[in-house]
């Protein structure tokens, strides 16, 4: 047995152990010491601390198309390591040093005080006199995820990842491994589970995170990636156990390879990882507590204003003065805090492959935009105004001004996506361009909110200043951050909402920055219920948007459902307020009054799904965020022939003192709906007759 080194930090345990030729082995995270008899001295090479494959060197073992086995990874030797602290908590600094090569590598853990998370990256650094390439680093490596317990990880353990797509995000599944193709049947194998996005949408078809459940031992290890383009995640077996690898881009999955030159410093993307003795939900609230304490202070998440927005089932991306006047004193009416004009606002007619001057239409306003920012104002709300800042359309005027210098380039060729060129945020021109359009509209139009849309993905990356496309991406991609912390610095009170095309791009690389996100631009309410309903998994519920948008041909209940999509989250309000009946518009105010009461519960609740996490096509879907002796619980009956439901809640069974439920919106609900606790089993029983209805319920404990 080598050096061992065990650390305890923040409910969380970490060992890790240097072998006597200077192998270094990452033997346990969790939240649950070290249990010595799950590893056998012959299966200690397999838990990695770090994977490094450089162009030109070996391979070993079954690797398949894994990453496991690399070289100079394998070859790498104990130099040393840091214990310190710093603002956020303990930091623990481990390097790593290849000899032949002369590659430093130093793997960090950043603790977070308090918190079961930690973020994990590495830094390398060519120490040697050669030029090196990489072809992949992990940001994380982590051999063991299944050894607690004695049964087969066939049989205890169980992954739960969100699918993503446009009008369907969100789209929770938790799979046994063998029912996604990694059997349990040798010690090691060449198939591999790859999660992975490649592009600069960074949440296209899976979100970057995921949670790792072992039913037995009745722990769980979650993740997220925290970058704003291409990423990999992989698990496979190695030496008889599990592994887990996070990472940004590598070459053979995402186009990305690097050259380091004597001297050169890369640092990998940042990746959060965390454990908990507990389930997905327990799992949750700790990435939550994390998701709060990484997140740019800012009075947004303070105060969570809602927002009317102009598009959805409502102007569609074609507003003008006529249409937007009603709709401003609607929005006022009913208790809206920002008024953002969404697309369409720079343009006369079609203008898809125009943008890119951000100059308003002056047949879309003939008295100018100011006049409809400036009476929005003086109706008492904050005016906002939708962009899409980083691509400019193949027909723009402003491509006159322009060179290809300005665009993400591959074969000699600028790169189109849906009629839009992708902009370089790397180029200072094209950092002077987005800072004047920020400029203009903060300081000269007197925008609070910016909706900031993203509609195109730039696919690999760009040649341009770059060792390969990936390169080119991720370098893009951080400079885009740069900006982006830039425009903050400089307007700190400016809103600026994540979006593209909805929720493509719900990641912390962002979310650490924005204080809010479209979550979704699907156009049916009832699917919305799932989305919204699974939205705080993925990010705090303070920062989700969902879009609530009452129809002109809708009834009472339609409003209704419509508005509890939004009441736990962030309310995105749209639809045609204007057009609605005295009725059916006073079901939204008493909505929007009610949220006013709660959002101060919202910033500082944790989620819980009394149903479990909701899929598309069920019958009841329901969402619950606590808050000490407080419980909100939204529950949608979306169709199916039962008129009831039983909602187990967690926690409260012997509880001190009487639990008190009531129906909080409505607050007059329509006949047959009805409510009653059941204290044997702390379940809530719920009836609503008719489908496509929805209501949100109060659970307060009584001393």
């Amino acid at each position: 047995m080598g050096n061992r080194h065990s650390i305890e930090e923040n409910g969380l345990y970490l060992v890790f152990e240097v072998a006597d030729g200077g192998d270094v082995r990452l033997l346990h995270f969790g939240a649950a010491p070290l249990d010595e008899t799950a590893i056998t001295e012959k299966q200690l090479p397999g838990f990695r601390m770090l994977e490094l494959q450089l162009t030109g060197e070996d391979r070993a073992e079954y690797h398949g198309r894994s990453h496991r086995a690399s070289y100079p990874g394998l070859r790498m030797v104990y130099d040393g390591h840091k214990d310190t602290r710093n603002e956020h908590g303990r930091l623990v600094a481990v390097t790593l040093v290849d000899k032949m090569t002369g590659v430093q590598a130093v793997q960090h853990y950043q603790f977070y005080d308090g918190i079961q998370t930690v973020r994990s990256w590495a830094e390398l650094t060519n120490g040697g006199a050669e030029e090196v390439q990489v072809e992949y680093v992990t940001s994380f490596a982590l051999t063991g995820v299944d050894k607690e317990g004695t049964k087969d990880r066939n049989e205890k353990m169980n992954l739960t990842v969100a699918h993503s797509g446009w009008q369907s995000e969100l789209q929770w599944r938790t799979y046994k491994l063998p029912e996604i193709g990694l059997s349990h049947l040798a010690d090691r194998g060449s198939k591999r589970l790859a999660f992975s996005n490649t592009g600069s949408w960074s949440a296209a078809e899976y979100l970057p995170m995921g949670v790792l459940e072992n039913e037995e031992a009745g722990c769980s290890l979650f993740w997220q990636i925290e970058h704003n383009g291409s990423w990999h995640a992989e698990m496979s077996d190695q030496n008889d156990h599990m592994y887990l690898y996070l990472s940004g881009p590598t070459e053979h999955d995402n186009h990305w390879w690097l050259k380091l030159a004597p001297g050169e410093r890369f640092v990998s993307v940042p990746v959060a990882v965390g454990a908990v003795q507990g389930d997905f939900e327990q799992a949750i609230a700790e990435l939550t507590s994390y998701r709060r304490a990484i997140r740019r202070p800012n009075d947004d998440n303070e105060l969570l204003r809602v927002i009317f927005n102009d598009y959805m089932n409502c102007l569609w991306g074609s507003p003008t003065t006529e249409k937007l006047l009603p709709l401003i004193d609607a929005a006022a009416e009913v208790g809206c805090e920002y008024f953002c004009i969404d697309a369409g606002w720079y343009a006369p007619g079609e203008w898809w492959d125009g943008v890119g001057e951000w100059m308003p239409s002056e047949e879309r306003f003939p008295e100018g935009i100011k006049y409809v920012l400036d009476y929005i104002r003086s109706k008492g709300l904050i005016p906002g105004l939708w962009l899409e800042l980083e691509v400019m359309g193949i027909h723009s005027p402003k491509l006159a001004e322009t060179d290809d210098s300005w665009f993400f380039m591959r074969h000699g060729k600028r790169v189109k996506d849906r009629s839009r060129f992708q902009l370089d945020y790397r180029n200072p021109a094209v950092i002077a361009h987005a800072d004047e359009v920020i400029r203009r509209l903060v300081e000269d139009y007197g925008v609070g909110y910016i909706k900031m849309d993203y509609n195109i993905n730039a696919g690999i990356g760009t040649e341009t200043d770059a060792d390969s496309f990936g390169d080119g991406l991720l370098l893009h991609n951080r400079a885009y951050l740069k900006w982006l912390d830039g425009v903050f610095a400089r307007y700190p009170e400016l809103v600026i909402e994540n979006c593209s095309s909805g929720g493509m791009r719900m990641d912390y690389a962002m979310l650490s920055r924005h204080s809010i996100q479209s979550t979704s631009d699907q156009e049916d309410y009832v699917n919305y219920a799932v989305i919204a309903a699974g939205s705080p998994a993925a990010l705090t519920p303070e920062q989700s948007a969902i879009w609530s948008y009452p129809l002109r041909e809708g009834d009472d209940e339609e409003v209704v459902f419509n508005m509890v999509n939004a009441l736990l989250l962030r309310v995105h309000q749209s639809g045609h307020l204007a057009e609605l009946s005295p009725r059916r518009r006073e079901l939204v105010k008493e909505a929007l009054d009610y949220y006013k009461t709660i959002r101060g519960d919202i910033r500082e609740s944790l989620p819980f799904w009394p149903l479990g996490l909701p899929n598309q096509g069920d019958d009841w879907v329901s969402l619950g965020l606590r808050r000490d002796d407080r419980l909100y619980i939204a529950v949608w009956r979306a169709r199916g022939e039962s008129p009831s439901i039983d909602l187990p809640i967690a926690g409260l069974r012997g509880a001190a003192g009487s639990v008190e439920v009531c129906c909080k919106y409505p607050s007059a609900p329509a006949p047959g709906t009805e409510w009653t606790w059941n204290e044997a089993d702390s379940s809530l029983t719920v009836t609503l007759p008719e489908a496509r209805t929805a209501r949100l319920f109060e659970i307060r404990l009584e001393s």
